[in-house]
């Protein structure tokens, strides 16, 4: 049995009473040769979770888990940024923090890591269990003002990085959803399952964060943007203008051009509330056919057979799910994985048709085909939302990449910027719009940095996950193309690292099992590629 740390310094005499002053006793948790550079050693005092992290002669200790969603911090995840000097990064979801100062440096967390007192004494690890002060920042630009337009997971970053650098002047959201922003991935991840009552999705930022930190959210529907005087026009009359203007409104799904696609019974999953509707309308004894085929369709019909209900995916000309995206090998033992499970494939028609009075009844395939059903959810892409700014702004010149162009500090035009799903960006010369979950924070936070008047920061490599069937799978790169792919572990057990090869580079990663060391390869890819896979898959 673990023996528990022991007191070795006692509180400070000059308290009047034990409770009038934080526990200032440092307890004694470990030897300093323990503490291996690399890895996070994790202690428990007084029933807290506490990180200990060495750098050459010195010895760290931090919060023990990740404020996000409480992942334990242990093992190899003590990593060197480049960009941020020595972090801790979460192994779930990848969130980066410092390990001098506990402070984000990279999304997903809305909150920094407590740092704790330590002393080395005599070769032993002292730690104390109350944390230090945190660092205030400096207020600036008090007599700006920023706009922030759409309430996703770009605005709660963008909103998060002002207020955490100093920022000190007026700072309004505007969205068209009630609540503030929230963690909308976990819609189609299966929130919808408990009913209608219970989906209730995580907050990023709660309402007690605005409040306290003197930020007005407004509901209302954009409806034009003026550029030079940078004021925003609502569908109500309503008016706003700022200095800075940040446009985070991500995509709304997109309809096929179908008959039958107004029927009741045709639905898409964006917000909370689509989920709700599911969550009513959809029964463990109904027929669900769902068009599409990627991540969202695979999670949605995950979730929808979990919850009993009948679902067929038809996805022409994609006979393995992911299979463009994460090769054939990968594609494989999903396919295996949702057919296990109960889930339908069509890959060789496509639908032409969904009928019904009022309601579906079912749809009809291009080669005459009828399937009955009570529900169609469509998940075939998102479109930018953009309408409201002039067709010239933030354009493709070439075509081809919709959204709204940005430069390398996320400007559009001079007080402009954008972020998230809605923005597009060059890569190594090529116009891309990554819509994902992380990257939507990660572009938010260098949003507020150069209205900051910060300096730039790298842009950190995309990764993203996927849960079905209650198997957790991640992917981290760009999107490139990819001509190979070499794979280390158990596939069917879904223990394993796939590399993405274009000639003898390693363009993207693919894995189950192995979160760790997803989260070194998202502080340092190229070092993470090169000391580890190239050295066991390559």
């Amino acid at each position: 049995m673990e023996k528990a740390p022991q007191p070795v310094l006692g509180p400070d005499a000059s308290a009047e009473t034990p409770d009038q002053q934080p526990d200032r006793t440092l307890y004694d948790v470990a030897a300093v040769e323990d503490v291996r550079e690399g890895e996070v050693f994790s202690v428990i005092i007084k029933e807290q979770s506490i990180a200990l992290v060495r750098v050459g002669g010195e010895v760290h200790a931090l919060g023990g888990r990740c404020p996000h969603k409480g992942a334990p911090l242990r093992g190899r995840l003590h990593c060197y940024s480049k960009a941020h000097g020595d972090v801790i990064v979460c192994p779930w979801h990848k969130a980066v923090f410092g390990v001098r100062d506990g402070r984000v440096k990279e999304p997903v967390a809305f909150s920094g890591l407590p740092v704790y007192p330590v002393r080395l004494v005599e070769g032993r690890v002292l730690v104390g269990v109350s944390p230090l002060p945190a660092r205030v920042p400096e207020p600036c630009m008090e007599d700006s003002s920023v706009l922030v337009l759409g309430g996703g997971a770009a605005a709660a970053s963008a909103i998060y990085t002002l207020r955490e650098e100093g920022f000190a002047g007026s700072i309004i959201l505007i969205g068209d959803e009630s609540l503030p922003p929230y963690d909308r991935p976990s819609l189609s991840k299966g929130i919808f399952l408990g009913g209608p009552d219970k989906v209730q999705p995580p907050l990023l930022l709660n309402d007690a964060f605005f409040a306290h930190h003197e930020i007005t959210r407004v509901q209302g529907t954009i409806t034009s943007l003026d550029c030079t005087a940078k004021r925003v026009e609502l569908a109500d009359g309503r008016d706003y203008s700022a200095d800075h203007v940040l446009i985070t409104t991500g995509g709304r799904p997109a309809k096929p051009d179908l008959p039958g696609i107004e029927l009741t019974g045709v639905m898409t999953m964006h917000g909370v509330q689509d989920a709700r509707q599911i969550a009513e309308e959809i029964t463990g004894e109904q027929a669900v056919v769902l068009i599409g085929g990627g991540l969202t369709t695979l999670e949605l019909a995950s979730a929808l057979r979990q919850k009993g209900a009948g679902v067929t995916v038809i996805a022409p000309e994609q006979v393995i799910p992911m299979e463009a995206q994460w090769g054939r090998e990968v594609g494989r033992i999903l396919l295996r994985l949702h057919a296990d499970n109960g889930v339908a494939f069509i890959t060789d028609s496509e639908v032409v048709n969904i009928y019904g009075k009022d309601h579906v009844e079912g749809i009809e395939l291009d080669d005459g085909m009828k399937l009955p059903c009570t529900h169609v959810l469509v998940a075939v892409g998102n479109e930018p939302c953009r309408s409201f700014l002039p067709d010239d702004v933030g354009t493709d010149a070439d075509g081809g990449v919709s959204g709204i162009v940005v430069d390398e500090d996320m400007r559009v035009l001079p007080g402009i910027y954008a972020a998230g799903d809605v923005a597009a960006f060059q890569h190594e010369g090529t116009l891309c719009r990554i819509e994902h979950w992380r990257q939507a924070q990660i572009e938010g936070r260098a949003a507020a940095r150069t209205i900051l008047g910060l300096s730039r920061q790298p842009m950190p490599i995309p990764w993203y996950w996927t849960q079905q069937f209650g198997k957790k799978l991640e992917y981290m790169g760009w999107g490139e193309p990819f001509d190979r792919v070499l794979i280390e572990g158990d596939l069917s057990g879904f223990d394993f690292m796939a590399a993405y090869m274009r000639g003898q580079k390693v363009v993207a990663l693919v894995s189950a099992g192995r979160s760790s060391a997803m989260a070194r390869a998202a502080v340092d890819f190229n070092g993470f590629v090169a000391k580890e896979v190239r050295t066991s898959i390559v």
